[in-house]
């Protein structure tokens, strides 16, 4: 098979390694400056394209009028996206004998869009998986192929789920290119009426807020570690919270409510146990070194 592989983020990289053999050209968002040096990086699928020895391509619109007719030269069977970044055009889909394949993590049509799996866990759902869809024009409107599922455990953050679904996408996709290659697959429409959107993240979700219920906010901790990263504000400044847990000891909002563990802060209706924190400008502690170097204890307020 000739398949071309559409893929951006750290969530298609087990596919791209899986079905590797068949790709003759990976397509993958152009580099990008990132992190606090502002450094251009290479995307996780192109650093990973280039280890295997396959061509890369970094479109900055894979719409282009030029781009699509390259890739309709290459004559493949398919076009493989994961985690790509763009919505592909008719016209792109089109330029593949079996179009667009598409390996979505949520179970379609709940979560179409850019973040599937943080806003999963964000509304504190109990279960996802991944959807192999045939792709059309639309995000995420597709018929669907197959769909696997997975139970979201308690304490999962958004990392860790991803790499779990990234896995399971990864074993699909291999096990679909037989059917793929023949032609020899069921679609089934999506019942639009039952979709719903997970946009893009924006950095100010990541904030967790003391006044808030505590099982919501450590939804919002897990869904956004390790990215955008989870924060809060207090008295002294950003506070990036790299670790916690959930507790049910209770106590008026940014309370410290003990200290023997890490730094335990209470909420709405239960408490946050801060294990490991970064203040801001400087390293990253645990949530005891936290108050002992801001010199706080139980019954103060971390607000």
């Amino acid at each position: 098979m000739r398949l071309v592989f559409f893929g951006t983020g750290t969530f298609a990289v087990p596919a791209l390694r899986r079905i590797s053999s068949h790709v003759v050209l990976v397509v993958t968002q152009p580099d990008r400056p990132k992190g606090r040096g502002n450094q251009v990086q290479s995307t996780p699928v192109k650093q990973v394209a280039e280890e295997l020895g396959i061509p890369v391509q970094t479109p900055e619109k894979a719409r282009a009028p030029e781009f699509v007719d390259q890739i309709r030269s290459l004559e493949s069977d398919a076009l493989i996206v994961a985690s790509y970044g763009q919505i592909l055009s008719q016209a792109l889909l089109d330029s593949a004998q079996r179009g667009g394949i598409n390996l979505h993590g949520s179970l379609l049509p709940k979560y179409r869009g850019a973040a599937p799996i943080q806003r999963a866990i964000l509304n504190g759902d109990q279960e996802t998986g991944v959807t192999l869809m045939q792709m059309d024009k639309g995000m995420d409107t597709g018929d669907i192929i197959e769909m696997q599922r997975l139970t979201i455990d308690p304490d999962e953050t958004y990392g860790e789920l991803q790499d779990r679904l990234a896995e399971l996408s990864a074993h699909m996709i291999e096990a679909f290119l037989p059917a793929l290659e023949s032609g020899s697959y069921r679609l089934e429409p999506q019942n639009p009426s039952q979709a719903t959107i997970a946009p893009k993240v924006e950095k100010a979700e990541a904030e967790v807020h003391f006044s808030g219920a505590a099982a919501a906010e450590y939804n919002r901790f897990r869904a956004f570690t390790p990215a955008p990263g989870a924060y809060a504000k207090t008295g002294r400044g950003l506070l990036k919270i790299s670790s916690a847990r959930l507790s049910q000891s209770s106590g008026t909002p940014g309370e410290i409510l003990s200290n023997s563990e890490g730094c335990e802060i209470a909420c709405d209706k239960g408490s946050l146990v801060l294990l490991e924190v970064q203040p801001e400008g400087k390293k990253r502690v645990s949530g005891r070194e936290l108050l002992n170097g801001w010199r706080l204890k139980p019954g103060d307020s971390i607000l």
